[in-house]
């Protein structure tokens, strides 16, 4: 099936996969509110929500391109307390917890060392739809500078991923817009709890629904 954009895919593995994580979740916390990619909103009166990518990078999984992830985040009012991001592939797991640190399959992560952008590299997304073709003269200058300066740049097709990469030193930086908060929201803490840096093009302090994101070392 098709989403917004002509290549915005989801099969029926993001509805199975989605499936297994709303029940799991509802069986332990029933009174719990979901935010899933799929799915919607399962709404109650509590003041944490579960925030579900059940399948992030559909379109690399459709196309057996082995770079996707499970993004499941958990939130206490608007604060991220804890977060997961699974590569199934490589079976590897990031979690983060607030104020005890980022872990990759339970061994402590840290964002890279190196402080020179020119020598970086970095990872960025391009959206499958533009609201305006401004906002598409956007994306594709701020990715021309960034290419003409020599700077390597990836493009994995998972925003989750890219910031768990940040986040365990693979890359310095990624950047994106036209995002939504279930594929930012474990990413933000692990890779703040990595000793990295989120925020806004307006340098404020990454919030979930920002729509855009710029991750640092």
């Amino acid at each position: 099936d098709k989403k917004l954009g002509k290549n915005n895919l989801v099969t029926e593995y993001d509805y199975k996969s989605e499936r297994y994580i709303i029940d799991s979740i509802r069986e332990s916390f029933p009174t719990h509110n979901i935010i899933s990619e799929e799915k919607g909103s399962i709404l109650n009166e509590s003041e944490y929500y579960w925030v579900i990518d059940p399948l992030d990078g559909t379109v690399n999984f459709a196309n057996n391109i082995p770079i996707f992830s499970v993004s499941i985040a958990l939130l206490k009012g608007n604060k991220i307390i804890t977060g997961s991001v699974y590569q199934p592939i490589l079976d590897e797991l990031f979690t983060a917890e607030i104020d005890k640190g980022a872990f990759l399959n339970d061994k402590p992560i840290s964002v890279s060392k190196k402080s020179d952008l020119d020598t970086s590299l970095l990872v960025t997304g391009f959206p499958y739809s533009y609201e305006q073709e401004s906002e598409q003269n956007k994306i594709i200058n701020s990715f021309a500078n960034i290419v003409k300066r020599g700077i390597p740049v990836r493009r994995l097709g998972s925003a989750a991923l890219d910031l768990s990469y940040v986040a365990c030193g693979r890359f310095e930086g990624f950047w994106e817009s036209n995002l939504n908060s279930w594929d930012v929201s474990a990413g933000i803490l692990i890779v703040n709890e990595a000793g990295g840096k989120c925020t806004n093009y307006k340098n404020q302090s990454s919030n979930i629904d920002d729509n855009q994101i710029i991750a640092t070392n």
